[in-house]
């Protein structure tokens, strides 16, 4: 059995001290958002407690699904490297990249350069996306959405270039008997599409899961826990979303900070993966096991 814990938009804070040489382009528009509404919103207090729950369940794998920054400050990508580093081993830790943490031309390639083997693994061609962890029976797959854009915009970018990478790695691991689990940040299924903050080539990321196949996709960005399917090969596939880790309990945008566990056996020619969501409730102080459910 493999067990893989998924946490999303970290947003790590208290903003960073910083110029007004730093404040240009997006990040005038990003910083007054932070502070008339999302500072209030995302506090690190909430996301050390739900970390530290999580560290607790031992899991053999954990996926972060992006925006561990806000404005893709050079301070904040080396401080979500440390924080990487305390979430844990990089051999047991991989990252899908977020919009936050592209947020502007050359943060994302800082981000690949600072987080390192966090945001490596097998990959095709050379190119840095998508890149595969395995662990036993259990692929991760780590695509990636990031692009920069202009202000009032959060929308991601799948490609046809990285799709021809993910329709090769899914069918090889396919044929190899592998649990593939796919990370984007962006979700991809149509129901969640929006013109200021959708994905744009959800179609061209469909496409390739109709055609190939896949055990599961998971995603951020949207600060909601979710569970919806898009068509696979021969069955439906789940898609599913983790509230932000940061997320405060009064917050009136957000699902309270959470995450999810999943525990994978293969079962026969099959296999058995059971979810279970903890985190914060509406009323009360507690980390709790919000809901527990069987994916296959």
């Amino acid at each position: 059995m493999t067990t893989l814990a998924h946490i999303s938009d970290i947003h790590l804070s208290p903003m960073p001290e910083m110029a007004f040489s730093d404040l240009v382009g997006k990040r005038v528009t990003g910083y007054l958002n932070w502070k008339l509404k999302r500072h209030g919103e995302l506090n690190s207090e909430t996301l050390t407690r739900l970390v530290a729950h999580m560290q607790e369940q031992k899991a053999d794998f954990t996926a972060v699904t992006g925006d561990l920054t806000n404005l893709a400050l050079p301070s904040e990508i080396r401080r979500a490297g440390k924080w990487l580093q305390d979430l844990g081993d990089s051999e047991r830790t991989a990252v899908c990249p977020g919009n936050h943490d592209a947020y502007v031309p050359g943060a994302l390639e800082m981000a690949c350069d600072m987080w390192g083997d966090y945001l490596k693994g097998e990959t095709l061609e050379g190119a840095p996306f998508p890149f595969v962890r395995r662990v036993g029976d259990v692929a991760i797959i780590s695509c990636s959405s990031a692009v920069p854009t202009a202000p009032f915009f959060a929308i991601g970018r799948f490609e046809e270039k990285q799709a021809a990478r993910l329709d090769r790695i899914l069918k090889l691991l396919g044929d190899a008997g592998y649990f593939r689990v796919v990370l984007i940040h962006h979700p991809p299924n149509a129901e969640l599409q929006h013109p200021s903050f959708g994905l744009k080539g959800h179609r061209i990321f469909r496409k390739v899961i109709a055609t190939r196949g896949a055990e599961m996709i998971l995603h951020g960005h949207t600060h909601r826990s979710s569970i919806h399917h898009i068509p696979g090969l021969d069955h439906e596939v789940p898609v599913i979303g983790v509230a932000a880790a940061s997320a405060a309990q009064g917050g009136t945008l957000d699902d309270p900070a959470r995450y999810n566990l999943f525990r994978i056996e293969k079962n026969g020619n099959g296999w058995s993966c059971t979810m279970r969501e903890y985190g914060f409730q509406r009323i009360g102080s507690d980390i709790v096991m919000r809901m527990q459910m069987r994916i296959y």
